[in-house]
């Protein structure tokens, strides 16, 4: 079989072109990923991508898309029916130990600009979204869902990037589990002092 034949036909292409990204993403980098590089990866010609990605922002949505549903994956299951502040302390902890686990993912997630006309991609945010929005309206059911949400979200969200960005001392997992569930728990657990 001659080498243009045995990478022209792949039985699971679109599968074969995430995969290949997200290795190139884990190894070098958003730098390193072209639409040629995927093809490359995946041993197919450097035309195949194209059949289901229009270009390099198609690609990264469709990435960004597979990193949202793994996250809302591991966010279950660090705790499926979470009612306590502490249950959500430990989802939050989930949520900085995907970022720390897929850095180069988590950055095509949240950093590098995707195509938002990306139906798979915009589903995937909105089901993150709806998933926070829940556990919100579950732990604290007298709150607003949608401040206490924002305000949630973006400390872990900044706790994850802060981590990845190196910007803590962190010597062990351990030790940055306990940092954000001490953040989470001080951020729920705050009052004003009276005046």
């Amino acid at each position: 079989m001659s080498q243009a034949s045995t990478t022209y036909h792949h039985g699971d292409l679109r599968a074969a072109c995430l995969r290949a990204a997200r290795e190139l993403l884990e190894e070098s980098g958003n730098a390193g990923l072209s639409l040629r590089a995927v093809a490359r990866r995946a041993g197919v010609s450097a035309t195949a991508p194209y059949r289901h990605y229009a270009d390099r922002d198609a690609l990264l949505s469709a990435v960004a898309a597979e990193g949202y549903r793994e996250l809302a994956e591991q966010l279950v299951a660090a705790h499926p029916s979470p009612v306590t502040p502490d249950d959500f302390a430990e989802i939050a902890v989930a949520y900085v130990r995907f970022a720390l686990a897929h850095p180069a993912l988590f950055r095509v997630m949240f950093v590098d600009p995707c195509d938002s006309s990306s139906d798979e991609r915009v589903r995937a945010t909105e089901a993150i979204w709806k998933y926070v929005n829940d556990i919100v309206h579950s732990v604290f059911p007298g709150a607003d869902v949608d401040a206490l949400s924002t305000g949630a979200l973006g400390l872990v969200h900044g706790l994850a990037f802060l981590h990845i960005d190196g910007k803590f001392d962190v010597p062990a997992p351990e030790v940055v589990d306990d940092r954000v569930r001490a953040a989470v728990r001080a951020m729920l657990e705050a009052s004003p002092a009276s005046s």
